[in-house]
């Protein structure tokens, strides 16, 4: 016995294309999102239904979904991302969120113009992954920080060793060496869990090349800028802000919740010498998935973080400021850009 009637419906949207979200309200409230805008479907999925598909899908994770454990994030089998939230906590029905599993963007290679970028910006990235440089994806819900660190993952050498750490398992990785840990994770049996930031200290002592963290939302910050200051190059994560000055401001005020009795400029002192690049993501005016800004982060000066946009977003282009990283000799060296690579903008 299952919920044929959500497998079914799910089934019948994982073949149209441009949804990326599909949000079960109740029986007779389903949208799905498309372009940036939320479309209501003709859909009426009996109670029966919902109920045991949430069983299922909690069957699948090994977790329990009920009223005493409301909430469960994990994933459908397609890797899709789920999120349930049971009654008592939410009226009227359990409300289902359901983050669709992009199969079409793959690589940079494979996927001309993903994120709005021309093949020099596409090359360009390519030379961060080379040379090991710290970036941290910044952006609001939805505009696909998972789906462009997973573009970046493409590009790490196979001779290296990855060690990644999520709230539920999303990343996309096709590494010989790479272990996942997934946070938080209790199954049926155990009802030990251990944190993001827990997990993040016992990443150091499992000989990474990389850790890659797939958001960042707590104290677990504090240890990762550590890794990236010890050796850890190439390290990545996300942040969840709206432009690249916030993704600042979030990080300094996610790094203080630690803890430690750090001074400001400590703190900021740490951020900058351990982050490289922020890519900041949003959507153009067509509701597509885009980067809008490249930041380099550039030391201090004072107490002050200084930073330069390297590249913003523009009638529709990701257009050159005109000034050169200043790690453009490293993307040169180990990165493969040639010398005159920013001339021809």
């Amino acid at each position: 016995m299952n919920a044929n009637s959500i497998w079914n419906l799910l089934n019948d949207l994982s073949k149209k294309n441009g949804i990326t979200e599909i949000l079960i309200n109740g029986p007779k409230s389903v949208f799905v999102e498309r372009g940036g805008q939320f479309i209501q479907l003709n859909a009426n999925l009996p109670a029966s239904d919902i109920v045991l598909f949430i069983k299922e899908v909690a069957d699948y994770n090994q977790k329990i979904c009920n009223k005493d454990n409301p909430i469960l994030d994990g994933n459908l089998p397609d890797g899709s991302r789920i999120n349930i939230i049971n009654e008592p906590f939410v009226q009227g029905s359990p409300a289902i969120s359901i983050r669709k599993y992009t199969k079409s963007i793959s690589s940079f290679d494979s996927t001309p113009n993903a994120f709005g970028l021309n093949l020099k910006w596409i090359e360009f990235f390519k030379a961060l992954m080379a040379s090991r440089l710290n970036i941290v994806v910044s952006g609001g819900t939805g505009v696909g920080k998972t789906t462009f660190l997973n573009l970046l993952i493409n590009e790490i050498s196979r001779h290296e060793r990855l060690i990644t750490i999520e709230d539920t398992i999303e990343l996309s990785i096709n590494l010989p060496n790479v272990v996942r840990l997934e946070a938080g994770a209790k199954s049926l049996i155990s009802k030990n869990a251990l944190s993001t930031r827990d997990l993040v200290k016992n990443t150091l002592r499992m000989r990474p090349d990389r850790i890659i963290i797939g958001e960042t939302r707590g104290p677990e910050l504090f240890d990762l800028l550590q890794a990236m200051n010890t050796g850890h190059e190439g390290s990545m994560t996300s942040v969840h802000a709206n432009s690249g000055g916030e993704c600042l401001s979030r990080m300094e005020t996610l790094f203080l919740l630690a803890g430690f009795e750090i001074p400001l400029v400590v703190v900021r002192k740490q951020m900058t010498s351990a982050i490289n690049f922020i890519v900041q993501l949003g959507r153009d005016t067509d509701g597509q998935r885009v980067i809008t800004e490249i930041i380099e982060v550039c030391g201090m000066e004072g107490q002050t973080m200084l930073t330069q946009p390297i590249a913003v977003r523009e009638e529709g282009f990701l257009l050159f400021r005109g000034i050169a990283p200043k790690v453009f000799d490293t993307l040169h060296r180990q990165g493969g850009l040639p010398l005159n690579f920013f001339d021809n903008f």
